[in-house]
C-alpha cells in the first residue's frame, strides 16, 4: 500500500515539474536574438521598405533596355478616308478605287491590323543620373535595414536584461518576506511577553504588506518583460519566458579608447542618401540636353481576324530637345540645390550629433560603473548593519522602529544594486551599438 501512494506521489510530481516547465520556458540570449532575426514586425517591415527600393531602382532600367509592345487591332468603317488606307496597306488597292463616286461614298471594309513596336533609349542623361539616385536611395535603405537589426538586437538585450532584473527582484523581495514573517513573529513572541507596544506590532504588520506588494509588482514586472519578449520574437503565446542565466555585471575598461567611427551603418545610409540627393540635383540641371531615341516597327494588315496578306516596317530615331518650359525647369533645379544642400548640412549634423552621443554614452557608462562599485558595498554594509539589529531585536534590545528601517534599507540596497547593475549592462550594450 505504501509502495503505492509513493508511486502515484512521484507521479504527480513529474507532472507537476513538466506543467511548471512548459509554463516558463527557460530562454537564452542568443536564442531570443535567433527567433528575433527571423521574426520581427520591425525588421520584416525594413526588410520590405528595402524591397520596394530596389524594385523602384530596377523600374530604370527603362532607361537602358528597349520597351517591347504588341497590338492587333481591328475596325469596320465607311469613312473615304480609312477605307482607302485600310485597302492601301492591305495591298488590295485597284484603278476602280479611285473612281470619285467609290472614292467618295466607299463601301464597308474590315482591316486588322498586328503591329509590333520597338523602342530604344540611346541618349537620355537626365535618366541615367537619375537611375543613379534610386540605386543610391536603395543602398541608403539597404543599410538603414542593418542599422534597424542592430537597434532591435539592442532592444532585445535591454529586454532580456530587464527580465532578469525582474526575476532577480523577485527572489530578494521573497528572502525579505520570508525575513519579514520571521521577525514578525519575533515581535509577537515579544508584545505577549509585554516587551513590546500594539503599535510595534501594527508597524511590523504595514512593513511585512509593504514588501508583499512590492512582490506582487515584482512578478508583474517578470510577466511584462516576458511579454516584450515574446512580442519582440513575433510570438503571440503567454508562456512565461525566464533567462537561462542571472544578471551580472562583467567591467570593460577596454571599452573606453575605441572611438566612433564613419562607416557607422546609419551615417554610411545618410550619405547615400545624399548622394541621392546629389544626383537628382545633376538630374534636373541635364534636362537642357537632348534625349535620343530610336524606334521601330513591324506592321501586318488584312481583312480577316489575325491575317498577314501585307506586310511592311518602319524604322526610324528621334532627336527632342524641350527648349523652354517657362520658370518650371528652372524652378526644379533651385529646389534640387536647396535639397541637396539640406541633406550636406543635416548629415554633418548628424555626424557631429552621433559623436557628442557616443561620448556621452561612455561617460554614463564610466558613471555607472563606479555607482556599481558603491552600491556593491552599500549591500554588504546593510546586510551586515541587518544582521546585528535583528540579533539585538530578538534579544529585546533593539527598537522594533529601527530594525524595520534597517530592513528597509537593505531592501532598497539590494534593488538599487540590482537597478546598477542593469544600467551598467545596458550603457555598455549601448556604447557598443553606437559603434555598430
Amino acid at each position: 500500500m505504501r509502495s503505492k501512494k509513493v508511486i502515484l506521489f512521484t507521479f504527480f510530481l513529474f507532472n507537476f515539474v513538466i506543467i511548471l516547465a512548459q509554463s516558463k520556458g527557460v530562454i537564452t540570449l542568443e536564442d531570443v536574438l535567433l527567433k528575433v532575426a527571423d521574426n520581427n514586425y520591425t525588421i520584416k517591415i525594413s526588410n520590405e521598405d528595402f524591397k520596394a527600393a530596389k524594385a523602384d531602382f530596377n523600374q530604370t532600367s527603362a532607361i537602358l533596355l528597349p520597351s517591347i509592345s504588341i497590338s492587333h487591332t481591328g475596325i469596320t468603317t465607311t469613312n473615304p478616308l480609312m477605307v482607302f488606307g485600310s485597302k492601301l496597306n492591305q495591298e488590295i488597292l485597284t484603278p476602280e478605287d479611285f473612281d470619285p463616286a467609290l472614292l467618295n461614298n466607299p463601301k464597308e471594309i474590315q482591316n486588322y491590323a498586328t503591329k509590333i513596336e520597338v523602342k530604344q533609349p540611346i541618349l537620355n542623361v537626365d535618366g541615367l543620373l537619375m537611375r543613379k539616385a534610386a540605386k543610391a536611395k536603395m543602398n541608403a535603405l539597404n543599410l538603414s535595414a542593418n542599422r534597424t537589426k542592430n537597434y532591435i538586437k539592442l532592444e532585445v538585450t535591454k529586454a532580456y536584461m530587464q527580465l532578469q532584473v525582474a526575476y532577480k527582484a523577485v527572489q530578494v523581495l521573497n528572502k525579505a518576506k520570508v525575513a519579514a514573517i520571521a521577525n514578525k513573529k519575533v515581535a509577537e513572541n515579544n508584545f505577549k511577553q509585554g516587551y513590546l507596544q500594539k503599535a510595534d506590532i501594527l508597524s511590523v504588520d504595514i512593513h511585512v504588506t509593504e514588501v508583499e506588494n512590492q512582490l506582487l509588482s515584482a512578478k508583474s514586472a517578470v510577466k511584462n518583460a516576458s511579454d516584450y519578449l515574446h512580442f519582440l520574437m513575433g510570438e503571440k503565446t503567454t508562456t512565461t519566458l525566464k533567462p537561462a542565466n542571472n544578471l551580472e555585471a562583467t567591467i570593460d575598461t577596454d571599452i573606453y579608447d575605441l572611438t566612433l567611427s564613419n562607416t557607422r551603418d546609419d551615417i554610411q545610409a545618410m550619405q547615400k542618401s545624399t548622394d541621392a540627393y546629389n544626383y537628382m540635383y545633376k538630374a534636373s540641371k541635364n534636362t537642357y540636353l537632348p534625349t535620343l531615341n530610336a524606334f521601330g516597327s513591324y506592321e501586318m494588315y488584312d481583312n480577316h481576324l489575325f491575317g498577314t496578306r501585307a506586310k511592311g516596317y518602319v524604322v526610324g530615331a528621334q532627336l527632342s530637345w524641350n527648349v523652354f518650359e517657362g520658370f518650371k525647369r528652372i524652378g526644379k533645379i533651385q529646389k534640387g540645390k536647396a535639397t541637396y544642400d539640406k541633406a550636406q548640412i543635416s548629415l554633418e549634423q548628424y555626424k557631429n550629433k552621433s559623436s557628442l552621443e557616443f561620448n556621452k554614452a561612455k561617460r554614463q557608462l564610466k558613471d555607472a560603473e563606479n555607482k556599481l562599485k558603491l552600491t556593491a558595498l552599500a549591500v554588504k554594509q546593510s546586510k551586515e548593519e541587518l544582521r546585528i539589529r535583528t540579533n539585538r531585536f530578538k534579544q529585546g534590545l533593539e527598537k522594533t522602529s529601527d530594525l524595520l528601517i534597517t530592513e528597509t534599507k537593505y531592501l532598497q540596497k539590494q534593488l538599487e544594486n540590482l537597478q546598477t547593475v542593469f544600467s551598467y549592462n545596458y550603457s555598455k550594450a549601448y556604447v557598443k551599438f553606437l559603434l555598430n
